[in-house]
Order: structure tokens, then sequence, then C-alpha cells
């Protein structure tokens, strides 16, 4: 869309908020901030541009092309499921084995120094080795690709609202965001590596369809015809769904994350596609969601069917899963790189260090059942054939640690152990949220939820403290990520048992009813915080008063069908202003009459025409110009070349250029009356990246995007108008 609504309001919001030097030279950065709309958002083309040239070669194409079309979709979907379900499955192997490697280390030289004495030093190596294997992922993220840190779904959220986040579906990012969360996971941070596999999951989704790299800068002449936003964002979808599917083994599951959470178009025949391809997986899969699947029998032959008295005690349950303090500590940010890498640093070896010290001072100790023995159990201070129950919480991957306290037997861990680990645990994952590490929420909110829900089944005496661990986790992380349907899915697909899906679902809607009566989900949060121009469902319900002229941008930059070519770079070249559609008028009668309106185009449109020349006095000049094609354009998408990169003598900027085959010559315009609610329906509903605002005569008199309709929001004191600035 049009990135600013007026330069001579940023120049004074940015003189007002930052003083004399970013008027007269650089601008600097903002802090992010809830109360500012970044200006650096551009929008995505989600609406298909009907040119001469789309329609031209839409009219050729026959059945059986479309047939074929179909088909390839097939396929893409398919190899987006099969690539997503092998990273996910070398994450796992590579994050089992190493934090096995570590895990064993640090357990026998604890073992050596319980006897002899000199515990600081198993403290110290515990520390050195999270903070060592942390810095590396830490300096992949902050150096080299920053997009990569946290979870990436709010990144993806809102790439399929329609915004282009810079960077996020690159396959740079991938590789810092695999490499990253295998460092976070076994570096000991109370993190997961289920978030980050549906970013990694969009990221193969958005490079298979296009049937190349640009990075590697390596193209294989295939899929051209996807080489378009609509047809990315479908499956961007699908790879977001794959990501759910492979990290918790949920491929219904991952379909209703993408419609309910994710996506904000939706094509009906994703679903058959999706659902057919994310339910398969590669031969090593299993060992990926080993650790919650195992969960099936377990939980079928402990916990026993709820009883409907037990009904308002979960829903109690899932009242008390909202998650507040966590949103506000992630207002804190640190922006320099290299201090980035030591906070991350900071929180590995304190992890490290408050982990030792809740095991080491922990009385809590359970005899070692052959059965069900530990993974890395740890004797310490206990008698023989006992191991310390702090440390199963502890000294583990997030993980294993939620199965065993799913399916432990009743008495492996007493009270006091639950709650000092819920706490503890609770204000460590909030403090590695925000730090510039890959790294996901899903598994540390189920652990801090499992804690604290075996610890309310303990406390009950009666009651079978595996049932309302299961309970606890659902409220907990639906507290937090505020997913009713696809979150029961997923944690009825993940446990294998149907039999919870009802009080899991009351449990959901509860967290989210309370959770949302406080403050919003943590993803939406983290979207506000990064000033995001992100489009709900629906509009504010008290901007019926507004109109299309109140909010739109105005005055508007106007082609003439027939344009001069120096006219046109200097309105691209423009700094000032950056616009990203144009819309295209043409004189009716004489030079007395106004301009109307005859078509829109796009930048990116204008960049390939003057890469290509197309300029009607060389056609003219020339007995053989070739033709162009949908091809040309799609083979720039999507890193369109700036403007100064083009280069155009000065012969050639007298020329001119015939709009006339490339624009949009029925782009979606609106009265100038049209209430904002209904400019937003129209907006949303079909994905649009620009909206024309006519009078009566079909004159141009301003123009709607993004920004325009995303400033307006509900706050505490009603109906409140973001301010736009460079953040």
């Amino acid at each position: 869309g049009k990135v600013s609504d007026s330069n001579v309001f940023h120049l004074r919001l940015s003189y007002f908020l930052l003083g004399d030097d970013s008027v007269k030279g650089r601008p600097k950065e903002i802090p992010h901030n809830e109360k500012l709309l970044s200006l650096k958002y551009e929008s995505l083309d989600y609406d298909n541009i009907e040119n001469q040239l789309f329609l031209e070669e839409e009219r050729r194409m026959s059945h059986m092309s479309f047939r074929c079309l179909e088909i390839s979709r097939w396929v893409i979907c398919g190899l987006i499921g099969i690539l997503t379900g092998l990273i996910a499955c070398c994450i796992d192997i590579i994050v089992e084995k190493l934090a096995g490697f570590k895990y064993q280390v640090v357990k026998e030289n604890i073992e050596k120094f319980t006897e002899v004495g000199g515990l600081s030093v198993s403290l110290l190596l515990w520390a050195v080795l999270n903070s060592a294997i942390v810095m590396l992922g830490a300096l992949m993220v902050s150096f080299i690709e920053p997009v990569a840190a946290g979870s990436g779904i709010p990144q993806i959220k809102c790439y399929l609202n329609g915004v282009k986040v810079p960077r996020v579906v690159r396959l740079k990012t991938l590789m810092v965001k695999v490499f990253g969360v295998i460092c976070s996971v076994v570096g000991g941070l109370a993190v997961g590596k289920e978030g980050p596999m549906i970013h990694s999951g969009s990221v193969v989704a958005a490079g298979v369809s296009q049937g190349r790299s640009t990075s590697l800068k390596k193209d294989f002449k295939i899929f051209e015809y996807f080489r378009r936003d609509t047809e990315k964002r479908d499956f961007v979808s699908a790879g977001a769904a794959a990501g759910v599917s492979a990290a918790f083994g949920a491929p219904v599951g991952g379909v209703l994350f993408s419609l309910e959470e994710g996506a904000s178009f939706w094509n009906q025949m994703l679903t058959w596609r999706i659902v057919s391809y994310v339910s398969s997986k590669p031969p090593c899969y299993k060992t990926l969601i080993k650790d919650l699947t195992m969960l099936s029998s377990k939980i079928k032959n402990i916990i026993v069917a709820y009883y409907l008295y037990e009904i308002p005690l979960f829903i109690a349950m899932g009242a008390i899963g909202k998650n507040l303090l966590c949103v506000y500590i992630l207002t804190v940010y640190v922006h320099r790189p290299y201090l980035q890498v030591m906070e991350a640093m900071l929180v590995a070896a304190v992890t490290a260090t408050v982990s030792f010290t809740m095991i080491y001072f922990s009385t809590d100790c359970q005899p070692l059942d052959p059965e069900h023995s530990e993974e890395y159990p740890l004797q310490l201070f206990c008698a023989d054939g006992e191991y310390n129950s702090m440390a199963t919480a502890f000294f583990n991957t997030p993980e294993r640690s939620v199965r065993s306290l799913f399916h432990n037997q009743p008495g492996t861990y007493n009270p006091l152990t639950l709650g000092l680990f819920t706490l503890t645990y609770f204000f460590l994952a909030c403090w590695t949220y925000g730090l510039a590490v890959s790294a996901g929420v899903f598994i540390p909110s189920l652990l801090i939820g499992a804690a604290w829900g075996r610890l309310c089944g303990i406390l009950l005496i009666w009651a079978d403290p595996g049932k309302y661990a299961l309970i606890g986790a659902a409220a907990q992380l639906g507290g937090i990520v505020r997913m009713t349907l696809s979150l029961t899915v997923i944690m009825v697909e993940a446990t294998g048992n149907v039999t919870y899906g009802l009080p899991i679902m009351l449990v959901l809607m509860t967290a989210k009813i309370v959770g949302d009566y406080f403050v919003e989900g943590l993803y939406d949060v983290h979207i506000k915080l990064q000033s995001v121009p992100f489009l709900h469902w629906e509009a504010p319900a008290t901007s019926h008063w507004l109109t299309a002229r109140e909010v739109m941008s105005s005055p508007v930059t106007c082609l003439s069908r027939i344009e001069k070519v120096g006219t046109i770079v200097d309105i691209l070249s423009n700094t000032s202003t950056n616009h990203n559609g144009f819309p295209v008028v043409v004189q009716v009668t004489g030079n007395e009459e106004p301009a109307k309106l005859c078509g829109l185009i796009l930048r990116s449109q204008l960049i390939v025409l003057l890469k290509h020349k197309v300029f009607v006095e060389l056609a003219r000049s020339r007995l053989t110009q070739r033709k162009l094609l949908l091809k040309d354009f799609r083979d720039a998408y999507p890193r369109f070349p700036p403007i100064q990169s083009i280069h155009v003598s000065q012969d050639e900027r007298e020329c001119m250029m015939d709009l006339t085959e490339f624009m949009n010559a029925t782009p979606y315009t609106v009265p100038q009356d049209t209430s904002l609610p209904r400019v937003f329906k129209l907006f949303r509903a079909l994905g649009l990246r620009h909206l024309v605002v006519v009078d009566d005569e079909n004159r141009v008199i301003g123009l709607v995007t993004r920004k325009d309709l995303a400033r307006y929001h509900m706050g505490k004191h009603g109906l409140e108008e973001l301010h736009l600035a460079q953040t």
C-alpha cells in the first residue's frame, strides 16, 4: 500500500519523538510501541491483477491446462509435507543426541562430585555448556537473520494477513531458524522446538511453490504459474499446517490451526490438499512426536474417565490458565546484536544455576521404578535406589518433562516440588520469550500447565494427578495463545485419547474468554508491539460514523494512460513518498474536463516495464519488438529491483509509455461516503492492497490502504487512532 499518508506529518512526528537529528539527517528507529503504526511494512497483492496480459493468458489455457495446474498444486502440497517432516525429524534427532550427551556428561560429573564434594564444578560445567550452546544460536539470529528469532508464528500470521514481513520466508531464515532452535533447546532454555516448526513449514512452502531459490539464484523452471502472492499465500497456509502436523502428529489439528489462528483468507480446496499430505510422514517421523504420542497408552491406562462433577473444576482451571505477566515482560527489548547475544548467554547460565539450585536443595526422593525408569535420574543426596524428583522436571528436555508429568504414577512428585517448579519455570519462560533466539512457547506452556495441573490433582487427594496435568496443560497453553478448536484437536491427536475432548474444549473456551477480558493473546500482543498494520476480522465497533473520505490518503499521485517515461522515473525515484500503487486516469473530452479513473498499476509493474524499456517510440522505431509476457513479471517476482538500478537515458526519458495493456482496468472502487466498516469489510474480505475512492463523476479523490484502516482500533476510551512512524 502507500507507505506514508503525509511526509509532513511524518517529519513532525519524528521531530516530536526523536528531536532535531531525525529531521536534519537520517531518522533513527523508534523503539517498539503499541501506540504507533510502522511505516516500514508493505502489503502483499492478494488480489489478482487482471490486466490484458493476465486475461489473454487465462483465455488461452485449455481445460487440460487447468487440470495440470490443479495436479501441480497437489504435488507441491505433497512436497511441503514430506520436506517439513524431514526437517522436523532432523531437528528432533539432533536435539535428542546433543541433549542426551550434555545431560550424560553433567550427570556423571554430578555423581562424581557428590561423593567427594565440590559440586560447584558441576554447576559451572552445566552453566558453561548451556551458555556456549545458546551463544552459537544467538549469534546466528542476531548477526545473520534477526527475523528468525522467536517461534515465527506472529510473523507468519502477519504474512497470511497480507503484510509483507521482510525476509520472513527466505531460505537463510529457515537455516538460521533450524540451527537456532536446536541450540536453544539443547542449551537448556525454557523453550520448545514445536512453535518454530510452523515457521519452518511456511518457509518450505514458500520456496517449493515457486520452483526456484532466489537466495541460491537457482531456477528449476517449474511451478512458474504460482509466482504471485495469491498462490503463494495458499501454500504458506499449507506449510503452517504441515509444521503443526510435524511437531505434534496432528494433521487435522494442523489444518484447523492454519484456519483458526493463521490464515486470513482460505481456499476450500486447500483443506483437502493439506489433510491428504500432512497426514503422511517420513520413515523417521516417529522420533519427533514419540514424547507426546507415548501419552496415548499411558493416559488410557492411568487416567480413568472424568466425572460430571469435575467439569466445574476443569472450567475453573481454564480461568486460571490466562497468563498476564509474560505479556508485560515482553515490552522490554534489547536492540544491539552483541547485547542480545550476551543476554541470551546470561539467561542460559541463570537457567542452569536455578535448575541446579532447585535440584540441590530438593528433598523429594522417589524410588526408581524399573518399569518407569527416568531418562537421566539424579540420585544426588537420595538413598540408593532412589532419584531426585525435582531433577525429573529440570534435568530433561521440556518434551520429556511434560511426558513425565502426564503419565508418571501418583506419588512421584510432592506438592512442594511442583509448586516451586511451576513458579520458577514460569518466570524463566517469561524472561526467555523475548530473547534473540529461535524458540517456541508451546511446550514450555504445556510444561507449566502440566505442573500446576498435577499439583491441583494432588491437592484434591481423591483425583488422579495425571488427568489434571492434562487439563492444566491445555488451560495454560490456551490462556497464552487463545486458540480453541484447533488446540483441542491438537491435544486429542497428540495424546491419542478422544475421551477428554469435551473438557479440554471447555477449558480452552474459558481460558480464552477470561484472558481476552484482560488482555489480548501472546501472538496478538507481539504483533502490536512490532507496530504491524494487522487487520482483524471486523472493523472497530464504533467506527460507523467514519467514511472513506475521512480515512483515505490524499492527494493521490495518478498517472495518465499514456505517460512520459521521465515523469514515471521521477515519481518512482521520489524519496519523500513511497507509493506502491498508482491510479491510471484518462481525459474524456478536453483538458478542461477532470481526468477519470480507468485503471490501477503497481510500482513493481512499472519497474519491470522500465527495465525492459517498453516505450512507445522505441517500439515504433524497431521492426521487431518483443512483446512483454506475464513470464517477465513472474521472473522478477518477488524481489523486484529498486528504481535506482534501472538506467534510463536522457533520450529515453522523452519517450512515452502506454500503460493500457499492463494496468488493472477494473480496480475496486468505493464512493467517498462509504462507511469505514463497509470499506474495511471489502478490503479485508478481498485481500486488497489498494482501494480507490472516487466521487460521483468517477474522479479519483483518494486511496485507501492497509495503514489507513489499521490505524483505527478500540482502546480503553473508545475508538483511538494510532500514529504513523518509522520503527
